[in-house]
């Protein structure tokens, strides 16, 4: 599936994983975040922190009409405040695939799958 959008020039498809993948790096980025984590708990095991070229399976995409949703599944660090890693997220997720992409997303909905604990 794909996003589609339609400017002057013609008409652009945007696949759902460059989006997951996009916004699966800026949410890396943020300040608490270990980590993505897979979507499908029972079947990839949940303590299994996603590479940079799995990101798309911890991120859904979803186009309602022309509404964009973004399902986001992280693992934060120890002693952080999750709230504030999740806006952080959020804000982040949304001005990354405005500025590279072109897309304004709806919602970015953030889903803590766990918390990791430093080895000091």
């Amino acid at each position: 599936m794909s996003i589609e959008l339609k400017t002057q020039y013609g008409q652009i498809e945007i696949s759902n994983e460059v989006v997951a993948t996009v916004a699966g790096g800026a949410a890396i980025d943020c300040y608490g975040i270990v980590g993505m984590a897979s979507k499908n708990q029972l079947k990839d095991g949940i303590t299994e922190i996603l590479r940079k070229e799995n990101f798309s399976r911890g991120v859904i995409v979803r186009q309602e009409g022309d509404d964009i949703h973004i399902d986001m599944y992280i693992i934060v660090s120890y002693g952080t405040k999750i709230s504030e890693v999740a806006h952080n997220v959020q804000t982040k997720v949304k001005y990354t695939l405005n500025q590279t992409v072109g897309l304004s997303a709806n919602s970015v909905n953030i889903f803590v799958q766990g918390v990791r604990v430093t080895n000091l």
